[in-house]
């Protein structure tokens, strides 16, 4: 019979977020499409091991809460409450996603296609 192995990396999330199901301070309200970037200015070796990872991570340049949470392989909720502490203990910027586009003219639409066939 071969020995069992037990792994060691397996925490449970309650025990990453502190207990928590939410952030602390609701001013942040992060979405998957969110972009966060580390301000870089802060030391980090007091941070938890995930949190360290998050920002080394965000050195690079910006990137969206979900893919942070892809590349820790945590869940997006976690990941949301771990990234709003970093925010708040200014480790991490945010920046808010683009405003969502508004619909374009259907008048404005049909004179550029009169245009375009007038061309050809």
């Amino acid at each position: 019979m071969t020995p069992r192995r037990v792994r060691t990396d397996l925490v449970r999330q309650y025990v990453i977020t502190g207990g928590r199901n939410r952030p602390s301070r609701n001013t942040h309200a992060l979405e998957l499409v969110t972009l966060v970037t580390a301000t870089g200015d802060r030391p980090v070796a007091e941070l938890e091991p995930e949190q360290q990872r998050m920002v080394r991570l965000c050195r690079g340049g910006y990137l969206s809460v979900a893919e942070v949470a892809g590349h820790v392989r945590l869940p997006v909720s976690v990941t949301t409450i771990l990234l709003a502490d970093l925010i708040d203990s200014g480790h991490m910027v945010a920046r808010k996603p683009p405003p969502v586009a508004r619909p374009t003219d259907l008048d404005v639409l049909e004179k550029v296609l009169d245009g375009l066939n007038n061309i050809l």
